[in-house]
């Protein structure tokens, strides 16, 4: 990940005087901008009387006008919402809005499972033919070209309020509410599906409506829209009103989440408020959260958090053994070396699909989808881009071939194929990462370079007047140049360590003894941690950027066998099979301009090199040891062969059996079948390999057959084999002996050579 500083001229003096701003609060509020009295004051001081009139949004008159009618006739309104926070959230402020007008009003949630994502004309047949006279989506609806037109000619008004991106072609309802409709004159364009469904509650109700900022809030946060601007006021408002929340069902929620009223911030509604309101649309139905919002009573509010907290557990325990499994097929079927990971099981939970998806590449480093099938037979599933890889542009071309519906952006995306194209599916996926476009790397920004010594609770404090984070406005991230560590502990997850005074802890790096002479700088966050009672300042980690140590170690050859990190400093990275080159740049992220091969032999004597794979063979791990280097770092962590260990005797039989009951195919599609025989792909194609050293099979244009006449021969009879077996039995020494005798041989003090080496 790159980094650079965020520059910005400081404020004026005068600002600093005129609103008493620390100078932490200070330089935030001039790197993001708000550098001006109007700005600053708007940012301090803002509240929801401040927002634009919403009769300035795209067609409001026409909703409020319509909505009114039916007020007056006694009509049934329907609100069509959505499964997520936003959606749900987004329903319970127009239902209760109308509930307080005396509205026959209604609503409903699709099921993500049988009614897919959006409108569903299924679905508006039915709410038309049960009597509904007008319809009024939330969080969805530019999309229902043709549900809309339904409803309209036979009777039913739709007035569509949403957010999305619109298509080539509009709904034709009978008014389309819209944040950003083109020409549009409200000033402000990033509304969530909650924010433009607040902001009609604002035109009917013709106040403020401060009742539902809290739930337009937890929509806009879990939605990941702007937190600027009006944004701004939302959260702002939205969290204050939400730490003295009277509204039973939030109350709940917020118990059964451990939180604390008066103490909630923008972190708590993204990790622990809005992840539980989702898991019922992923595990379960989403107007569960509905009934929770809208809740009148405490012990009604009680029971369904109740029930939403068994979903959320279920769905952490889903997404840990869906990870567990998804980890067990790359090992057991060799996609180590994929370039792209393309996963499934038939007994996947489809709503965690996203979830694992994402953990999935922060730990493999690879484009990765997730799939399993749905009731109906459909292969459905999510996809994330490990970073610097254009996901959407990379799959969009297979659309109608390997994949039958697709959408999404260029780090993620939703698709659907079937189970007999999933071959050809993970084929051309792999195939998109070596030919397809490279998304721009993202580059982050840090605000400064902080001591441990300034930090403590009112750090804190001052920070938060910069907030409330999110998008647009994200969370600081500060530089330690050369901290100097101490009490390291490792925990279950990561591990934690004192900066100075101050207590840091770190859940997504492979930190440890050994390399924390190399740290040269973290990039850190600074957040209050309450603990038994007690409430201190911490740092979480963000980031570690690696270097040669100030005092650099004497040794010449360093073993850096267990080292999961890169680290980063080597100034050059070593490989002695080219083929390990794609799996060099996806895995560690490096570039072509990093890394050198060692049959080039280039002279790197002023160099840090650090030697990535393992040699085939004793010569060539002796041809780069008598190299001078001005440090070498041995990490032997690819390789070319097979799978883990040597395919066994049961294995080759298991291929045999396949082989002959599915001769004349090509060799990729031997391939194919790894699921069905629980056989890496790669082992797959040695075994064949093997077979055909031995003369069991041959080769006609480009297909296998077997032989017409089989002589009985022994595994070892194939050169092939016994090369392979040689190399596996020197790679496994080469990373299992002990440091000493590794570096002891590297310095040449072992006799013999390595097989001599105990």
């Amino acid at each position: 990940m790159k980094w650079q500083e965020r520059k910005a001229a400081p404020l004026a003096s005068d600002l600093v005087e005129e609103f008493q701003l620390n100078p932490l609060t200070a330089k935030l509020f001039s790197l993001r901008g708000n550098d001006t009295a109007e700005k600053i004051d708007f940012w301090l001081n803002a509240s929801e009387a401040d927002l634009a009139d919403p009769f300035l949004m795209h067609d409001m008159d026409k909703a409020v006008d319509r909505i009114n009618q039916a007020l007056d006739r006694g009509e049934k309104i329907t609100i069509y919402g959505d499964y997520d926070a936003d959606g749900i959230t987004a329903t319970a402020i127009m239902t209760e809005m109308l509930a307080i007008m005396g509205a026959d009003v209604h609503y409903f949630i699709p099921d993500r499972f049988k009614d897919g994502y959006g409108p569903s004309l299924e679905r508006y047949k039915q709410i038309v033919a049960d009597g509904t006279n007008l319809i009024i989506t939330v969080d969805n609806g530019v999309t229902g070209i043709e549900e809309v037109a339904y409803a309209q000619a036979h009777g039913v008004d739709v007035i569509v309020t949403d957010h999305h991106t619109f298509k080539e072609e509009k709904p034709a309802a009978y008014a389309l509410v819209h944040c950003n409709y083109p020409g549009q004159a409200y000033p402000f364009d990033d509304y969530c599906g909650a924010g433009v469904a607040y902001t009609i509650a604002r035109a009917v109700l013709e106040d403020t409506a401060s009742e539902f900022l809290e739930l337009a809030m937890i929509g806009t946060i879990g939605d990941m829209v702007k937190v600027s601007g009006e944004g701004h006021i939302i959260v702002k408002r939205g969290l204050e009103l939400l730490n003295e929340s009277s509204r039973p069902g939030l109350q709940a929620l917020i118990r059964n989440a451990g939180l604390t009223p008066g103490m909630i911030d923008e972190e708590d509604v993204g990790f622990s408020i809005a992840p539980r309101l989702n898991a019922c649309g992923r595990l379960a139905d989403a107007s569960l959260a509905v009934r929770l919002l809208l809740a009148e009573s405490p012990g009604e509010a009680q029971e369904l958090a109740d029930q939403i907290e068994e979903l959320n557990n279920r769905r952490k325990e889903l997404t840990q053994e869906t990870m567990q499994a998804a980890e067990a097929q790359i090992k057991a079927r060799g996609y180590q070396k994929a370039p792209t990971l393309t996963l499934y099981d038939p007994d996947w939970h489809e709503g965690v699909m996203g979830l694992v998806a994402n953990k999935v590449v922060e730990k493999n480093h690879k484009p990765t989808l997730m799939l399993t099938k749905n009731e109906s037979g459909i292969v459905k599933g999510s996809g994330r881009s490990s970073q610097g890889f254009n996901l959407f542009n990379a799959l969009k071309p297979f659309e109608g071939q390997s994949i039958t519906q697709f959408g999404g952006h260029d780090f993620a995306c939703g698709l659907s194929t079937t189970e007999d194209k999933l071959p050809q599916l993970r084929e051309d996926f792999n195939q998109s990462f070596a030919q397809g476009e490279q998304a721009a790397e993202k580059v982050q920004e840090f605000d400064g370079t902080i001591s441990p010594l300034d930090v403590d609770l009112t750090s804190a404090a001052d920070l938060a007047l910069a907030g409330p984070f999110g998008t647009d406005n994200p969370q600081p991230v500060f530089e330690i140049a050369k901290p100097q560590i101490s009490n390291f502990r490792p925990m279950r997850k990561g591990c934690s360590f004192m900066v100075g005074q101050v207590r840091a802890v770190d859940f997504d790096h492979a930190l440890n003894q050994t390399i924390l002479p190399y740290l040269q700088q973290m990039l850190v966050k600074i957040a209050r941690n309450t603990f038994k009672g007690k409430t201190n300042v911490q740092f979480r980690v963000v980031d570690l950027k690696y270097g040669q140590p100030l005092y650099a170690p004497a040794a010449r050859i360093v073993d850096f066998r267990e080292q999961e990190e890169l680290l980063g400093f080597a100034d050059k990275y070593l490989l002695f099979n080219e083929k390990n080159l794609p799996q060099a740049m996806s895995h560690f992220g490096l570039t072509s301009q990093q890394v050198s091969l060692a049959k080039d032999n280039e002279d790197l004597s002023q160099q840090i090199v650090s030697v990535l794979d393992v040699p085939a063979n004793e010569a060539q791990l002796n041809f780069v040891l008598s190299k001078k280097y001005r440090q070498l770092y041995l990490r032997f962590q690819l390789d070319q062969l097979p799978g883990d260990s040597l395919p066994s005797r049961g294995n080759f039989g298991l291929v045999w059996q396949y082989f002959l009951a599915h001769p004349g195919l090509k060799p990729n599609d031997y391939m194919k079948a790894s699921g069905q025989l629980g056989i890496n792909p790669d082992s797959i194609m040695f075994i064949l390999r093997v077979f055909f050293t031995l003369d069991f099979v041959k080769m006609e244009e480009d297909r296998l057959l077997p032989q017409p006449s089989l002589t009985k021969k022994s595994l070892d009879d194939s050169a092939y084999y016994r090369s392979v077996k040689a190399e596996y039995a020197f790679v496994n020494k080469l990373r299992t002996i002990s440091s000493n005798e590794l570096i002891r041989y590297a310095n040449g003090l072992a006799n013999g050579g390595l097989k001599n080496v105990n």
